[in-house]
């Protein structure tokens, strides 16, 4: 019978938790659901790391980093992802609207229609002052 191998986290420092976390927040920027499901994976990460560091008394800066910018990551993936799915139909129409629009102003018609169907789900009237998508 072998030894299982035992890994630790005071090697690292949290570099691992912090690299994850990062790549996490940017994920969330560019696919918000990759970026969410890679949240999570850094929060349990930085929270393993952090535990480990306590418990040997060493610096815990990168880990606590590492959790915050997780959770930073986790909370914009979610609103991202909730307002694309509860949008999903009216951006889907925009989408096909702007695939057929070969002029400034189909381009701008798709637009209106836009803040129209946000306007019709949400009950408000749409902002003054956000300018629509163009």
């Amino acid at each position: 019978m072998t030894t299982p191998l035992q890994m630790t986290a005071p090697e690292t420092g949290g570099r691992r938790a912090l690299t994850i976390a990062i790549m996490a927040l940017v994920f969330t920027l560019v696919l918000p659901a990759a970026g969410l499901a890679l949240s999570i994976f850094a929060i349990i990460v930085g929270v393993r790391d952090l535990r480990s560091l306590q418990q040997r008394r060493q610096r815990i800066g990168m880990a606590t980093g590492a959790v915050v910018i997780s959770a930073v990551a986790f909370m914009l993936g979610a609103i991202t992802t909730v307002f694309q799915l509860y949008f999903s139909s009216e951006l889907s129409a925009y989408t096909e609207c702007r695939k057929g629009a070969g002029t400034v102003e189909a381009r701008q018609e798709c637009s209106d229609q836009l803040m129209k169907s946000f306007e019709k789900k949400l009950g408000v009237a749409w902002p003054s002052g956000i300018p629509a998508p163009s």
